[in-house]
């Protein structure tokens, strides 16, 4: 068995025992490869990204189920194979969902300085503010909800109407996009 594999096991275990690095390993090692799987699936980078973000969060939920006899990337690829084909099985049953979709895609997010970030004086408050709004306005939210607002997963998912491991997987996708914006602006 190779190096990564036992890696790969080995924060699975961990994962399986609810540390919170492990999952952030899982997330991070195995999400171009989910990603680009559904995007290929897909043709539409929002959907991938949906699509991943729940696949995470299903995988995260049932990871104690994971068979490591089995290859990890296997299981969550069809995992996420599985949440695509009942979003096709909605989506053909219900037109309405996609005027919805049409609708929020017509959204552009606002990335110019709202009055109440002008008013903040504080230069690395303003300049992470700036920085958050760079992300996708999905995982502002969320960043917003969490970090600023302070309300705790439950009250998130309730808020946005989302189940909590897909709020804790934005999350965790959000902190690692918001790190790689600084660290580009250094």
């Amino acid at each position: 068995m190779a190096s990564n594999e036992l890696t790969i096991l080995k924060k699975i275990e961990l994962a399986k025992q609810g540390d919170q690095s492990a999952f952030n390993f899982i997330l991070n090692f195995f999400w171009n490869d989910i990603y680009g799987f559904l995007l290929k699936r897909t043709q539409n980078e929002s959907d991938a990204e949906d699509i991943t973000i729940e696949t995470f969060a299903k995988a995260f939920d049932k990871i104690e189920t994971f068979d490591d006899h089995y290859s990890f990337k296997t299981w969550i690829t069809t995992i996420s194979k599985n949440i695509h084909i009942d979003l096709i099985r909605k989506r053909d049953a219900k037109t309405s969902d996609f005027e919805e979709v049409q609708e929020q895609s017509h959204q552009v997010p606002d990335e110019a300085l709202s009055p109440e970030d002008l008013l903040i004086s504080e230069q690395n408050l303003a300049t992470l503010l700036t920085n958050i709004k760079k992300l996708k306005p999905h995982y502002q939210e969320v960043i917003q909800l969490r970090f600023f607002n302070e309300l705790t997963y439950k009250e998130i998912a309730e808020k946005t109407l989302q189940p909590i491991g897909n709020v804790k997987v934005k999350l965790l996708r959000a902190k690692k996009l918001l790190a790689e914006i600084i660290q580009n602006n250094q």
